[in-house]
């Protein structure tokens, strides 16, 4: 496959560009743009070269980040499969406000690249329709852009949201909008996403697959996912979920995360959306070590606020178990974070001597 091919109707911060011109743009970027146009001239320069690879890193939010090889056939297949979902046609706009250094920042331009797409390219940040006036087509944000973006989100028709899961309470934030807004579930190893669930004015609660594409799950109940056309092997994920047909599936948590109290299984993921409708700041339950129950369920806060009452309004919730109940409360100023803005939940224990 020719990588320098360019769909004619391709456009880059309202520049066309073409096979000719694209290492000149990509190089311009890489003497003198910011930080984040650099990573998008290295990204460029990588993508029009002659290898049939490219060098992605992971997030690093479930684990130690990494290299990991991806073949440019299955980032195009990608694209043409996102472009297929959302019906993406040439000359529709789209948005890209997550850094080029990850998948999804890297997919953004493949599709813009592969679909003529045309793309306006902003700095990342946690607000990133702050001075956006035009409207959008198509854009990918992680949650907290999302949560801090509801009031300009008529800006967009659609967008999709990765990299972490949706809360319960942003969920109800973006309902009775006109924005289409998709959760996302995918990882760097399927090349951004393989399956997506439509948020807002659908009744619907299950992740649908993108066609091509086989699920079924090991002996951990853990998702397995063979994609032909994104990716070689089969990939065994740490995800636990529950299948409901051959196209659709619930996600329930992580494996590595699972909380086991007592001899109860709690999944953090399940408990902390149904904690998000009352709990304000930024938040996540952890297990650690008890001499009783084997571990403990804690609510770990990110707030100045030394004794904050909020266990007893968690007893009153009428969706939580008794062992859904946190035992205790610690608080962090600041949590760690990822890179790409992920709550880095084993740095934050550790930060705290949990």
């Amino acid at each position: 496959m020719d990588w320098n091919k360019i769909h004619a109707d391709f456009k880059l911060n309202g520049v066309s560009i073409g096979e000719d011109s694209i290492s000149e743009v990509a190089y311009s970027f890489i003497k003198e743009g910011e930080d984040f146009e650099k990573e998008i001239g290295d990204f460029l320069q990588c993508w029009i070269d002659n290898k049939e690879t490219i060098e992605v890193r992971t997030s690093g939010s479930t684990g130690i980040p990494k290299l990991i090889v991806l073949k440019k056939e299955h980032m195009v297949n990608s694209a043409l499969a996102t472009g297929d979902y959302f019906n993406l046609k040439p000359k529709n706009t789209a948005l890209m406000c997550m850094s080029a250094s990850y998948i999804a920042g890297k997919m953004m331009l493949v599709r813009a690249m592969v679909l003529g797409l045309q793309i306006t390219i902003i700095a990342p940040s946690s607000t990133p329709l702050k001075n956006v006036v035009k409207q959008f087509d198509f854009c990918a944000m992680v949650p907290l852009q999302l949560q801090n973006s509801i009031n300009k989100l008529h800006t967009l028709k659609k967008v999709i949201i990765g990299g972490a899961p949706m809360s319960a309470s942003l969920k109800e934030k973006v309902q009775g909008i006109k924005t289409e807004v998709f959760e996302t579930y995918g990882m760097t190893e399927t090349i951004t996403h393989i399956a997506l669930k439509k948020i807002n004015n659908n009744t619907e609660k299950t992740f649908s697959i993108l066609p091509s594409i086989k699920i079924t799950k090991d002996n951990r109940d853990c998702l397995v996912i063979d994609a032909p056309k994104i990716t070689n092997a089969t990939i065994y994920t740490n995800d636990v979920v529950e299948i409901i047909s051959e196209t659709e599936f619930n996600w329930l948590g992580r494996v590595d995360n699972v909380i086991n109290s007592g001899g109860v299984k709690l999944h953090p993921e399940q408990i902390e959306t149904k904690l998000s409708t009352i709990v304000k700041n930024r938040f996540f339950v952890a297990g650690v070590p008890d001499e009783t129950l084997g571990q403990k369920l804690l609510l770990v806060l990110e707030t100045d606020k030394q004794n904050p009452s909020i266990l007893e309004e968690i007893k009153e919730l009428k969706t939580i178990t008794k062992y859904q109940i946190p035992k205790g409360v610690y608080t962090a100023q600041n949590f760690v974070y990822t890179p790409n803005g992920k709550i880095n939940r084993k740095a934050t224990l550790r930060a705290l001597n949990l």
